[in-house]
């Protein structure tokens, strides 16, 4: 029996690999995980990186959704592997493909040319649904840009599954009220009120990030008491009412900037994973800048992925199952992720 501690195993599975073994991380993992990740960022940062890794083995630090996208963007022969197997997404699970391909029918039926936009926080299965109808996907920090490009591509777009980063979206392009529809989920009724629908130019899926939707415009009310002249950013999967209440809103790389290029000795409340929050104000007190969180708002989903649960995959890494897709599902959704790298690019 091995008395290596999970951190001096990870670092003798990194040294045993070397240039065969790469290792991701979202900025949501912890601290522990982080220290020995190749590669960290969100989950567009991430998604650039894996059509350049050579490595045979990429470790995803993550969630499942990010893992499928990176297994649908490798190169022949990679193997992307998941820590924990059940690290899901609750909001991507609002989304199950069947149902969304249902919809899209159905609204096209009404004689709509509908669109699909899917926030990458959602199943390969449904970027899949994507691709085969002529939409893409988009991230927090590229929404604006896709959402643009999907417009312009048919009658109206189906933004899924987080209704609050398509409602801010939205309001950043000017998008009336009467131009978004909600789509109903219930089996007995429309998807959506085919009234409005000749109206409508977004049908926003009625699902949300169960963490950043925990924050509330009191919440921040609450913390501008506690600390005079806080400067508040917020993550867009937060709701409308917390977005305008606060100084800024984006994507975590926008949160990562705005607490970099703040003036030393600024006072900074942020709404997002803790995880990040706790990270950046270790790195920048030196700098006399006091970040704080807004709430501690934990994502138990992302915690699944330990430095003992890392050690434990990377002991067995050459007999681990890697993450795979079926040929038709890692087809249309890696032509649904290519078409937003190639926007963004």
């Amino acid at each position: 029996m091995t008395t290596q501690t999970p951190s001096e195993r990870i670092e003798a599975a990194r040294a045993r690999y070397g240039d065969r073994l790469a290792i991701l991380g979202h900025h949501y993992q912890n601290d522990a995980v982080i220290h020995h990740t190749d590669i960290q960022g969100d989950s567009l940062e991430l998604a650039r990186r894996i059509p350049g890794l050579t490595a045979e083995h990429v470790v995803f630090c993550g969630v499942y959704f990010m893992a499928e996208s990176a297994a649908a963007l490798a190169r022949p022969g990679q193997k992307i592997h998941l820590p924990h197997a059940d690290a899901t997404c609750p909001m991507a699970d609002t989304a199950p493909a069947q149902k969304v391909e249902a919809v899209l029918d159905e609204l096209r039926e009404q004689g709509r040319l509908v669109v699909p936009l899917a926030y990458v926080n959602s199943s390969a299965e449904v970027k899949a649904v994507c691709g085969l109808y002529g939409g893409s996907v988009c991230t927090s920090a590229n929404a604006r840009v896709m959402l643009e490009w999907a417009l312009a591509q048919g009658d109206a777009v189906l933004f899924l599954p987080d209704r609050h980063l398509g409602e801010n979206t939205a309001n950043q392009l000017g998008l009336s009220s009467g131009e978004r529809l909600r789509v109903r989920l219930r089996q007995d009724e429309p998807s959506v009120d085919y009234k409005k629908l000749p109206y409508a130019r977004l049908l926003l899926w009625p699902g949300s990030c169960a963490i950043h939707h925990m924050l509330k415009k009191q919440d921040i009310e609450a913390v501008r008491r506690q600390i005079p002249g806080v400067r508040v950013v917020v993550h867009p999967e937060c709701s409308q009412s917390v977005v305008r209440a606060a100084d800024s809103a984006g994507s975590t790389s926008h949160i990562i900037r705005y607490c970099a290029q703040a003036p030393a000795g600024s006072k900074i409340a942020v709404g997002t994973e803790v995880n990040l929050v706790l990270r950046l104000a270790e790195r920048h007190k030196a700098e006399g800048k006091t970040i704080v969180p807004i709430k501690t708002m934990r994502c138990t989903n992302m915690a699944k992925t330990t430095e003992l649960r890392l050690a434990e995959l990377l002991d067995n890494l050459e007999d681990a199952a890697p993450m795979t897709l079926a040929d038709d599902v890692a087809e249309h959704a890696r032509v649904a992720l290519t078409r937003m790298l190639d926007i963004c690019s």
